[in-house]
């Protein structure tokens, strides 16, 4: 079975970092900017909208920083042999590459 990363055909450069002295993984494939959109876009709309609308945000939020995407790419099923179209869909993927899979809290927590 094959990841998201190979079946994008993506190359995935790490790098070492330290956070709080601790050793952590830095990936070098612009997941940094992609995450800055995300928190962009909740900061302004905050929680409790439909997956669509965070969506739709997070792209005009990713066309303002000039990073191409593509919304709503079909990934087909194969098994056995057999290529199944049964709807799968990716979120967003960003330069070909990072894949943005948008899941709004299904309830909110009461804290």
């Amino acid at each position: 079975m094959r990841n998201a990363t190979q079946l994008l055909g993506a190359r995935v450069d790490t790098e070492e970092m330290t956070h709080e002295g601790e050793k952590a993984g830095r990936l070098g494939d612009g997941s940094a900017v992609v995450i800055a959109a995300c928190i962009e876009v909740h900061r302004h709309l905050g929680p409790g909208l439909l997956e669509s609308a965070y969506e739709q945000c997070l792209c005009h939020e990713l066309s303002l920083r000039g990073l191409s995407f593509e919304r709503q790419r079909p990934l087909p099923l194969i098994y056995k042999g057999v290529q199944l179209e049964c709807g799968y869909r990716l979120d967003v993927v960003v330069g070909g590459s990072l894949l943005v899979e948008v899941n709004p809290p299904s309830r909110l927590h009461v804290v």
